[in-house]
């Protein structure tokens, strides 16, 4: 059983690893995103099933998550919105805190919300594909 796991893991890892390595840089904060929204749903299963360890291991890798895409923003791009996010970044860490330390699945939702609504407008800004070139 082990090695299959082991087998999975590895998988996964070389999986992802390759998906980074071809990503835009929009496409790793859509990346971000998604991981964020996947531990706070592995975390509140964790929640339900008591699991306190895993649990406190999946709220903490979402919120090192928020906190690379707070380290991600790009203050001369628009200081106001990076000024902005980087407020709701702050708060959505401090949330997620507060659900580890209560096992709060209602904060847990709160912050999933409002990550879902960040990637709603970041998919809606998607780059234009790059042209391919025209045969005659």
């Amino acid at each position: 059983m082990y090695a299959a796991q082991s087998a999975l893991a590895q998988y996964k890892r070389i999986n992802t690893e390759s998906a980074l390595e071809g990503a835009s840089p929009h496409q790793l904060i859509q990346m971000l995103l998604n991981g964020a929204m996947e531990r706070l749903v592995q975390a509140k299963a964790a929640i339900s099933r008591h699991d306190v360890a895993q649990k406190g291991l999946l709220l903490g890798k979402a919120i090192s998550i928020v906190g690379g895409l707070r380290a991600s923003l790009d203050d001369d791009a628009d200081p106001q919105m990076t000024s902005n996010l980087s407020s709701l970044y702050d708060y959505m860490q401090r949330r997620l805190l507060e659900a580890n330390v209560s096992n709060d699945v209602a904060i847990i939702d709160e912050v999933a919300g409002l990550l879902a609504t960040i990637k709603d407008g970041w998919d809606a800004i998607a780059p234009a594909p790059a042209s391919q070139p025209q045969i005659d």
